[in-house]
């Protein structure tokens, strides 16, 4: 092809050569992934021999790797002095299908967000992602993103939003991805973000309820409820009230909330079986962080099933999920305590591809 000519790469295996209309990229962590410019959509298989690839090796001497303003990887040829945005080790890409036993599940620990969305357009739909500047929100912000999905990190801190946006902008710079402010500890914060959201006259096809927080000390929001119950689960119960009738109209939709395993060491009843829900925003002397946290993931579990119930026949459906024991994040970062345990287990848990659906 051309543009391999151009790299110094001539191609000569006709089997690889790609149909008209598409292009050959490759992300930042070396996946080779392939867009369709008619069609206007991404895959991971190639369009003629569904193989799979990746980058082998390193740059070659005297080449290196920058982005340009728009965001958009380039390779520089300094030898040649010349660039190219076409990753020059295209030559030597390796194929990337593993044999699998067959008694595997189709998903498991193993399964990256990347191979869960394999195959699949979102060209026009419309995602929100809470808390998508780091861990488990940037990550599913991201393959959305580079699946042609209109995505929307809905975060408290803007700077690192805009950081995060760059980023994803960086695997393709034509990614439709925006960040807006939501302060899940504050329902003004969560009714202006609805707000603004509205005003933009888009449908959202997916919420994704995945901020939260853990092991924080015992305070008090400026709505004067308990902080993790607030941040964990009612500012993400009042969002959902906010766009229930945006996710109605954009039925099928689909609401996502992020829970835990942990909702099972807990309950939210009294001694003679019924709920006292006082212990849901608990005063300071009866306040335990973990258990804040498993009772705030109860709920969402308990949210996720009603709204179901509730919304499934309108064509909204609700999922509550577990992303998987031992999941490395920067979750536990409020206590050094849980920051050791994390650390020490690091060596054992998965990353923050590796998510469970």
């Amino acid at each position: 092809m051309a543009a391999l000519r151009y790299a110094g790469l001539d191609d000569t295996d006709s089997e690889d050569e790609l149909p008209p209309g598409w292009e050959q990229r490759t992300t930042k962590d070396g996946w080779v992934y392939y867009a369709n410019h008619t069609e206007e959509k991404t895959q991971w298989e190639h369009p003629k021999t569904g193989k799979r690839k990746r980058i082998a090796g390193d740059l070659p001497y005297g080449w290196e790797q920058e982005t340009d303003e728009n965001g958009q990887v380039f390779f520089v040829d300094h030898i040649n002095k010349r660039t190219t945005y076409l990753d020059p080790r295209l030559a030597f890409t390796v194929d990337d299908n593993p044999t699998k036993p067959t008694s595997r599940q189709r998903y498991d620990s193993s399964t990256t967000a990347m191979e869960i969305l394999q195959g699949r357009d979102f060209t026009g739909q419309v995602v929100v992602v809470t808390g998508a500047n780091s861990g488990i929100g940037f990550e599913t912000a991201k393959s959305f993103a580079l699946h042609g999905a209109h995505v929307i990190l809905a975060c408290r801190n803007m700077t690192r939003a805009n950081e995060a946006v760059s980023r994803i902008l960086g695997e393709w710079h034509k990614a439709k991805v925006e960040a807006m402010t939501l302060d899940l500890a504050l329902l003004r914060s969560v009714q202006h973000f609805a707000q603004a959201f509205k005003a933009k006259n888009v449908s959202l096809h997916v919420l994704v309820c995945n901020a939260g927080a853990f092991a924080l000390p015992w305070s008090l929001t400026k709505d004067g409820l308990e902080t993790t119950f607030q941040v964990n689960h009612l500012g993400h119960f009042y969002l959902v009230q906010l766009l229930q009738d945006v996710l109605c109209r954009s039925a099928p939709a689909r609401v996502v909330v992020v829970s835990s395993e942990s909702h099972r060491f807990t309950d939210i009843n009294d001694s003679s079986g019924k709920p006292d829900f006082s212990r849901l925003s608990p005063s300071k002397n009866d306040y335990w962080a973990m258990l804040a946290y498993n009772r705030s993931k109860l709920c969402n579990i308990l949210f996720s099933n009603e709204l179901h119930r509730r919304l499934s026949p309108r064509g909204v459906t609700s999922n509550a999920v577990h992303p998987g024991n031992m999941l490395y994040s920067s979750i536990h970062r409020n206590w050094w305590v849980y920051t050791l345990l994390f650390t020490l287990a690091r060596p054992f848990t998965k990353s923050m591809c590796l998510l469970l659906t």
